[in-house]
């Protein structure tokens, strides 16, 4: 299959081109520099320059493979404007990209978050959250999946707050980098809030497995550990970098405070059970142990 993916050159993107190149998938990656666009020759993807604005790129780019998914978004959690900046961004390429399968019965694969359920873990069955600072996400999503009445394959993965990869990556990369930066690792509340992870190379063969197989309309989650307390998770970063550990409030976070702080575990069991998805990489925790002070 010839897949075009955006986003192919972050953690997640650079595993999943590695996950679809060594089973046999060709690949077109959208690259938004002469550098990103080297590193994908390099390890045997094509790739078309341009980002999630150029509409015309896009469009020409779905229309031409067999398959698409979709992994760019532009972090920029800066200040509330930046991230609704960020959010109508990528609804509008999603809305472009579908609008080039419609009829065509091929396969599309966004991606989202695992939602979080007051009291249990969330499943692949409950809804995403359409309020909040990236609500919006959620609504993109939603419009993508409903792409299956018009003849697209569409799913969607959803991704724990924590794709991670030696010891970097997610929200807890963002703790990390701050930790750094503060000289003191710091967690949100009282720490007992739990955040599920997966490792991008499991990750990344969920994608596939959703290219390949997964019906349209549905979500999968790329969930390999249910959810960490987030105290747990900066008392490791603490004591690889020799920090001392301090609970802050939320605010202190800024826009990302109120999904810091919330407790969020995710399970995957149905994405196991259909798919026949098994993650094999090191936990969270363990991969943490990576850091460098």
């Amino acid at each position: 299959m010839r897949v075009f993916i955006t986003g192919g050159t972050g953690l997640i993107g650079t595993a999943v081109v590695a996950e679809l190149l060594a089973h046999d998938h060709q690949v077109l990656a959208l690259a938004r520099s002469d550098a990103s666009a080297q590193r994908l020759h390099t390890i045997g993807a094509e790739s078309i320059r341009g980002d999630l604005g150029d509409h015309d790129v896009l469009r020409t780019a779905a229309g031409a493979v067999d398959g698409v998914i979709h992994l760019a978004f532009r972090n920029d959690f800066s200040s509330p404007e930046a991230v609704a900046a960020s959010v109508a961004e990528e609804a509008a390429a999603l809305e472009v990209l579908g609008a080039a399968l419609v009829g065509s019965g091929r396969p599309i694969v966004t991606c989202a978050g695992t939602p979080a359920v007051p009291g249990r873990p969330a499943m692949e069955s409950d809804p995403l959250n359409l309020d909040g600072p990236v609500g919006g996400r959620g609504r993109a999503v939603n419009a993508v999946l409903g792409l299956a009445d018009q003849g697209v394959r569409a799913s969607a993965v959803r991704l724990p707050r924590t794709v991670h990869k030696d010891g970097t990556g997610g929200f807890a990369g963002i703790l990390t980098n701050i930790a750094r930066t503060n000289g003191t690792a710091i967690y949100p509340g009282d720490g007992a809030q739990r955040w599920p992870a997966v490792h991008a190379d499991d990750a990344a063969s969920l994608f596939r497995l959703a290219l390949e197989s997964a019906p349209a309309g549905t979500s999968w989650h790329a969930v390999g550990d249910e959810g960490d307390r987030v105290r747990d998770i900066v008392e490791v970063i603490g004591r690889r970098l020799e920090l001392p550990v301090a609970s802050v409030p939320p605010e202190t976070f800024g826009p990302l405070g109120a999904i810091f702080v919330a407790d969020q575990p995710a399970s995957s069991r149905r994405t196991r059970e259909e798919l026949g998805w098994t993650p094999t990489h090191p936990s969270l925790l363990a991969d943490l142990e990576n850091i460098a002070p």
